[in-house]
């Protein structure tokens, strides 16, 4: 397993990053699998040398916190392991349960060290921008849970350059602790990042840790057949139907990986980290095959004609700038 610097921070993490969202309650998504089904992924991907671990307050409930948790402590030495949670959605139906004010971050951070039976979260990542708070309230209450030591590092989700910017700004001018990674969709048919966000986090140093690199399942094929995800993601609706560059693009990579002799998860996981950068995409498992797609992508090299091939379609519909 190759490593990585997050961005020019001093923290390496594995090329590939575990995305935990999968593991908690089906009752909180149908998709999700129970403790007992996840276990044997998180195991395998430690084994195989994924030392970071991606996961939320949110997911579940703070589910999947406790199933990171325990099976870290089962599994693997706690200084071995990369943790990042997050913190910004609503929790209850307390109105200071949720968004970015010092009460909740605060009593986020407690929790989720709770629910993950550690003393120290690798990596703290911000899920939203919060319109709703000060960001002065916000980078301090972040800033005082790093001099605190319960988080190490700080990243940020999901939002708009000049937000980012804005709260980097602050962090930087006042001398407190600042992000080193952005988390955000990032895939072949997800890539307006590309506008401003991905070059912001190249000059600043920030590290790209991108969600959903195969673009909830679709660049994998995984939606060609019925299955409990395919049939209540709402969010493959939302993002991806009715847009006739998103079939292009995934007969594109079909085609790309037929010619390898790989699987179309390899190819387009290999052109998400070919990316300028891209630190560790973050992958989700819950099949057997998922984490042998992952691994393999890892040794993949693309051909300038791959990648010009793979972005053909969205280069026709949206004249992306590229860096």
């Amino acid at each position: 397993m190759n490593h990585i610097r997050v961005g020019n921070s001093g923290l390496n993490v594995s090329r590939l990053c575990l995305g935990c969202m999968t593991y908690g309650d089906p009752a909180w998504r149908p998709w999700v699998l129970k403790e007992d089904a996840a276990r044997p992924f998180i195991r395998d991907a430690l084994e195989a040398g994924i030392n970071f671990l991606d996961t939320a307050d949110v997911y579940s409930g703070g589910e999947s916190e406790r199933i990171v948790g325990r099976a870290v402590k089962d599994f693997s030495r706690r200084e071995d392991v990369v943790i990042a949670t997050k913190a910004f959605f609503p929790m209850s139906d307390d109105p200071n349960d949720r968004g970015l004010s010092r009460r909740h971050i605060l009593a986020s951070v407690d929790a989720s060290l709770e629910r993950l039976g550690t003393d120290y979260i690798d990596l703290f990542v911000i899920h939203r921008f919060d319109p709703d708070t000060p960001i002065e309230e916000t980078a301090e209450a972040l800033d005082a849970v790093v001099r605190a030591g319960k988080v190490r590092y700080l990243g940020a989700s999901s939002m708009h350059a000049w937000q980012f910017m804005k709260l980097l700004a602050f962090q930087r001018h006042n001398r407190l602790a600042s992000f080193i990674s952005m988390q955000s969709q990032y895939n072949l048919i997800t890539r307006e990042d590309e506008e401003e966000m991905i070059p912001l986090c190249r000059e600043e140093g920030i590290g790209l840790t991108p969600w959903s690199p195969l673009g909830r399942g679709i660049l994998a094929g995984s939606r060609k057949s019925s299955t409990v995800r395919a049939d209540t993601d709402e969010q493959v609706v939302q993002w991806y139907e009715g847009r006739e560059e998103v079939g292009e693009t995934v007969a594109a990579v079909e085609a790309v990986a037929n010619a390898k002799g790989v699987s179309p998860a390899q190819i387009a996981l290999a052109w998400v980290m070919g990316q300028p950068g891209v630190s560790s995409p973050i992958v989700g498992m819950s099949k057997p095959h998922h984490l042998h797609d992952a691994m393999g992508a890892l040794s993949l090299t693309l051909t300038p004609e791959e990648f010009a091939t793979l972005e053909a379609p969205m280069m026709r519909y949206r004249r992306a700038p590229r860096w």
